[in-house]
């Protein structure tokens, strides 16, 4: 029987990517989405797309409200998503937002049996995130130590995947790719419209299309009507 695991699907690419790396290692893949507030729905609809494309066993969304406390530009329409990169964490950093992902699919996996989870996180080609970093996935692993059924009983806590982390988005684009991963049903934007439509100017925007071309891979992404692609 495969080793049962959680895969973290935001519908984006690096998602995507992270669970075809984690069906390729021979993993039983659940799929988890969470809806938090997040202006940019279409990437749920994308998430379901690649679950089933992918080969998960199942996919649940999980619906938490962040949006409740702001905070962010992903998920307060008052606050704009920028335009051009800026110095130091940004405003579409959601607070907290990987903590309570991961604390979700942990919950998951002690429900299902899985002693692992997967999450697409990068600290190489991405927007300076404080919860996309080595020390943080490493925390998070140490603390399912001291938070979990499993982790009290022997010792032993969840095994926290993040497969992306040291890669360049041109590396994360080739391995996809290399494993059969369809770039065209992924949704990065920060600000794709209701058919998942990308911006072409924010930040995640611009580094999906420059590891496209880094990679000399055509970028399949669709862009909203006069946006730069």
């Amino acid at each position: 029987m495969s080793a049962r695991a959680v895969v973290l699907v935001s519908g984006g690419l690096d998602s995507a990517t992270t669970l075809a790396i984690a069906r390729h290692e021979g993993f039983e893949c659940h799929g988890l989405s969470v809806h938090y507030g997040q202006r940019h729905l279409s990437e749920l609809q994308a998430a379901k797309r690649v679950c089933s494309h992918l080969g998960a066993v199942d996919h649940r969304e999980v619906a938490v409200g962040l949006d409740a406390l702001g905070g962010s530009a992903l998920t307060d329409p008052n606050i704009d998503v920028p335009t051009r990169q800026t110095d130091g964490i940004p405003v579409t950093y959601v607070p907290a937002r990987n903590t309570v992902m991961l604390s979700i699919a942990m919950a998951h996996a002690e429900v299902i049996g899985a002693n692992a989870v997967f999450i697409g996180v990068n600290a190489v080609d991405y927007s300076g995130y404080p919860d996309c970093r080595p020390a943080f996935i490493d925390a998070f692993a140490n603390l399912s130590r001291w938070a979990t059924r499993q982790g009290v009983e022997t010792g032993q806590g969840l095994a926290v995947h993040a497969p992306l982390i040291q890669l360049t988005k041109a590396d994360i684009i080739r391995r996809g790719v290399a494993l059969g991963v369809d770039y065209a049903m992924t949704v990065s934007c920060y600000q794709a419209d209701a058919g998942g439509a990308a911006c072409g100017v924010c930040d995640s925007c611009r580094i999906r299309r420059d590891g496209f071309a880094q990679a000399g891979v055509l970028d399949p992404t669709l862009y909203q009507s006069g946006a730069s692609g």
